[in-house]
């Protein structure tokens, strides 16, 4: 089957896959387990990155802006209507292949981004593995997310997204009201948050965190296949928080996500309280680790601003 883009479209003849790949056959060890690239005979330009077995990022070769992952393209739907043709502040919590990276250099390519990878290998294999943008358009820092997100200044993000996971769950530290509450302060005034959520029925972890995000941010949607949203099987929805009034309430954004290659609904307002329900904000249950060193860590040379 060709290759499509995001749309579905059918991609040009013109795009072929690399004739000589660089990355071996194979599991390679990481400092957190293993990383693997594989390939699917239908799709001649994308490989699938396996971080521990568990898909992490899909990317296709030669077009940057096929993204495969439905959750990445209903972020990138998102993303498309903060401040159209504007260069972005990006930081990306959880970075494995940079696929969301990679999208936003392709469609707006004097942004200025920084990845944040746990493992301390995989940012080197994926450099050498993917023509990915270099420094500063993309930086690519290893350390653990909300470590690192305390490092950043004030006010120095127009968009950060978390896409961290441990296995198939996020880590807890990651999804409570005092790291979103930092979220917030990294993001500029009208910034925009979007975080991964991966869940099973009841959607009992989906619905605390959209109740986190509420407790912070002005305005909140939660956007997902319906089927999904409908607690029917295990999947990921987005979760997007902002302070700007107008960012999540576009007609243009609802078709944008119903136009997906998986239709998409976006909950507002009283769909998203009825969502949350009786959930309550999740909240630290014990001081995170190297919390003192966050409150006194100056930011790294050459990183005091994304731009």
């Amino acid at each position: 089957m060709a290759a499509r883009d995001r749309s579905g479209r059918r991609a040009p003849a013109s795009h072929r896959p690399p004739t000589s790949p660089t990355w071996p056959a194979g599991p390679v060890t990481i400092s957190t387990g293993t990383v693997e690239v594989v390939r699917a005979p239908d799709d001649p330009t994308g490989v699938t990155v396996l971080v521990n077995g568990v898909p992490s990022s899909h990317l296709d070769l030669v077009d940057p802006t096929r993204l495969s992952f439905e959750y990445m393209q209903q972020m990138a739907a998102v993303m498309d209507r903060f401040t159209p043709g504007e260069p972005l502040a990006v930081v990306h919590l959880g970075a494995a292949g940079c696929a969301l990276a990679r999208y936003v250099h392709a469609t707006r390519p004097t942004s200025r981004q920084i990845a944040i990878e746990l493992d301390t290998t995989l940012p080197e294999l994926v450099r050498a593995w993917f023509d990915l943008p270099r420094a500063p358009a993309l930086r690519i820092r290893a350390g653990d997310a909300r470590n690192e997100l305390a490092t950043l200044p004030d006010a120095s993000a127009d968009i950060l997204i978390r896409d961290v996971f441990s296995g198939d769950s996020t880590p807890e530290h990651v999804t409570t009201l005092e790291f979103t509450a930092d979220v917030a302060r990294v993001l500029r005034p009208g910034g925009l948050y979007l975080a991964n959520c991966a869940d099973r029925p009841p959607l009992t972890r989906a619905r605390a965190e959209a109740a986190t995000l509420a407790a912070v941010f002005a305005d909140v949607a939660v956007i997902a296949e319906p089927g999904q949203l409908r607690g029917r099987r295990y999947g990921n929805l987005v979760l997007a928080g902002t302070n700007d009034p107008a960012l999540l309430r576009s007609a243009d954004l609802d078709r944008a996500l119903r136009s997906l290659p998986a239709p998409s609904r976006l909950l507002r307002d009283a769909d998203v309280v009825a969502f949350i329900g009786s959930a309550q904000p999740v909240l630290d249950t014990a001081p995170p680790a190297a919390a003192a060193a966050r409150s006194k860590a100056a930011p790294p040379p050459g990183d005091a601003a994304l731009r």
